[in-house]
């Protein structure tokens, strides 16, 4: 990796960017949690059962794997900004025709073309904040867009709390549209990084020297040591995406049904729950500049598979709210880190297609989680269900933490760095 200007400071376009990317981050957020806020009363309205319900999450993040493997291609070859902004209209559309919706296949199929845009702003959208945010400070800013996500979940549960009860699920789905809307406005005017456009004009004067263009996904898998970090990375992402979008998915209902929490506490164990992460990931994310984000991976990886099986063998409905308060701040921590560890670690020609695919295949895991808590769901409890998702946790913690280096490649270097 290049070597780094310590006293490089954050330029004005890079606070923009954050800006934007953050808003993107709370609509983000804001989307995937209204839906599983939404499962108890869709199972009644409609007549669902859980699998059902489980289900409608696994169309989702179908629709986000396919949709952010093509959106990271495409943003190697297209542009960073001009792919998040799509993406951003077409799940926000998506997510505010779901308030109109009367039957089960219609949410379906709404929930599968807003997860074709939900998977390209994660991975892009950071990738984005990387390659202009400096290295030094690279892992606090973007622990502070996660924590954008985690602020669109507590608006969701706030939002649920109030509206639900009275009005209903659909206006949470027509208000969510509102923040993508201002979020659109911003990313409109701004540009890709230099670094983009350096490895862009590296690729076209190779062409004209005569240089055979290969395609990135080529590419990645001829170089051995990217090829290595690619499969590594996709095995990692399986297990944080089966434990953190199994017990998000799930936590909702598992109060309702399990431990009996009326509807509208619901709303407030979550937003609790869900501030815990606005407050951890920043912290996360300092400590991850500060003492290395290898290291800070496998602490907070380790904690968390220690502690999702905990919660769900001792919690009762007189402990949960406090156990619920460790546990917001522990179990999205992983966010905090991976979108930056992620970026460092893949050259700028193929960085889009190598973070988006990694982490799109790795969302096997999550279309998988909520299918089998669903089936624990039905045969024991969701309790159970949930527990397992400590094991996947385990997984991710280490596998990265053993074989990969952090800071291989420097997202924000003018000079493109192609793989070899």
């Amino acid at each position: 990796m290049a070597a780094i200007e310590t006293k490089e400071k954050i330029d004005k376009k890079a606070v923009i960017v954050t800006i934007a990317v953050v808003l993107a981050m709370i609509v983000d957020g804001l989307d995937l949690q209204v839906l599983a806020l939404a499962f108890p009363m869709f199972m009644k309205e409609m007549n669902m059962s859980p699998l059902m319900a489980g289900a409608l999450g696994t169309y989702t993040l179908v629709g986000m794997g396919l949709g952010g493997i093509c959106a990271g291609w495409a943003s190697d070859r297209v542009g960073r900004v001009r792919v998040t902004w799509w993406s951003i209209l077409l799940f926000s559309l998506c997510t505010g025709v779901i308030g109109f919706c009367q039957e089960y296949w219609q949410i379906a199929i709404m929930r599968f073309i807003s997860g074709l845009g939900l998977g390209a702003v994660y991975i892009i959208g950071n990738l984005l904040v990387s390659e202009y945010v400096p290295t030094r400070i690279r892992n606090t800013v973007l622990s502070i867009v996660m924590a954008g996500w985690s602020f669109g979940y507590v608006v969701a549960a706030l939002m649920s709390g109030i509206i639900m009860p009275t009005w209903g699920w659909r206006p949470m789905f027509v208000l969510a549209v509102v923040p993508g809307i201002i979020c659109l406005i911003i990313l409109y005017s701004l540009s890709d990084p230099p670094s983009w456009f350096a490895s862009r004009a590296a690729a076209r004067a190779a062409a004209l020297q005569g240089a055979k263009k290969e395609n990135e996904f080529a590419v990645i898998w001829r170089d051995k040591k990217v090829r290595i970090t690619f499969i590594l990375w996709t095995v990692a992402s399986f297990g944080l995406q089966y434990g953190y979008y199994g017990a998000n998915t799930w936590l909702p209902s598992y109060l309702v049904k399990d431990l009996g929490v009326n509807l509208k506490n619901m709303g407030w164990f979550l937003a609790a729950t869900y501030s815990m992460g606005i407050i951890s990931k920043p912290i996360v994310g300092w400590l991850g500049d500060k003492i290395g984000r290898r290291v800070m991976w496998v602490i907070v990886g380790l904690a968390v598979a220690i502690y999702i099986p905990f919660v769900m063998n001792y919690a009762s409905k007189d402990n949960i709210a406090y156990l619920l308060l460790i546990f917001g701040g522990m179990y999205g921590a992983l966010y905090a880190i991976f979108a930056t560890y992620l970026s460092e670690s893949f050259p700028t020609a193929v960085r889009g297609t190598a973070m988006a695919t990694t982490y799109n295949i790795g969302r096997i895991g999550s279309m998988i989680s909520p299918l089998l808590i669903g089936w624990a769901a039905t045969s024991y409890s969701i309790g159970v269900g949930i527990a397992t998702c400590g094991i996947a946790y385990l997984m991710c913690a280490l596998l990265p933490g053993i074989f990969i280096k952090e800071k291989m490649y420097d997202p924000k270097a003018i000079a493109a760095t192609e793989a070899k």
